[in-house]
């Protein structure tokens, strides 16, 4: 029987996790297995991985083939490393106590890695977060500084209308005025023709 250790999918759509597990090859990918060694979640920054390293290890030592997925997995949490270093052991050219301090160096170096690449994607994050804001407080001001040319325009163009509009009356009280003065001498003009007939009635 072919051993494999792979992945099986749960989760929903579009937000899936994994258990991984060793199974025989044959059964269906979410069917049966035979242990569940771990978990990954790959939706998270980093990817939430949790791994038993001492049963991969085992299960790797008996012959177990992980899938290219579950490779990447064990190396980075370091499990094929350690089954690398118990070979060395196995074949005396380590002692068990060097291969056990070869792999706390190496965990203590990629915990500080994980945690320098965390403390990078909150900053970046951050960064992109503040130049999202900038961007948007500019195109807020942009729109703000053409509304008020809009406005200004607008009571610009209402002004020379009142002016327009004033200018209008100004001339049509200018052109009325003269007709006023002229209708004025007809009637001082008809005041001495009745001051004649009174005259002569006289």
């Amino acid at each position: 029987m072919s051993v494999k250790i792979r992945l099986q999918r749960h989760g929903r759509t579009h937000a899936p996790y994994y258990h991984i597990v060793v199974a025989d090859s044959r059964a269906p990918r979410d069917g049966k297995f035979i242990e569940k060694i771990g978990m990954y979640n790959p939706t998270t920054v980093p990817a939430t991985i949790e791994l038993n390293i001492d049963s991969a290890v085992n299960w790797l030592n008996n012959g177990a083939q992980p899938t290219d997925t579950c490779r990447a997995i064990l190396s980075y949490k370091g499990a094929l490393y350690k089954h690398h270093l118990l070979g060395g052991v196995a074949k005396g050219a380590l002692t068990e106590e060097q291969a056990n301090a070869k792999f706390e160096a190496w965990v203590n170096d990629k915990v500080s890695k994980v945690v320098a690449h965390v403390e990078k994607s909150a900053t970046t994050k951050a960064n992109a977060k503040v130049a999202a804001l900038a961007h948007e407080t500019k195109v807020k001001e942009a729109r703000a500084a053409k509304l008020a040319e809009k406005l200004a325009s607008a009571q610009a163009a209402v002004n020379a209308a009142s002016e327009e509009a004033a200018a209008e009356e100004v001339v049509a009280v200018v052109e009325e005025a003269p007709a006023v003065v002229e209708e004025t001498p007809a009637v001082v003009e008809e005041t001495p023709a009745a001051t004649e007939d009174t005259n002569s009635a006289e």
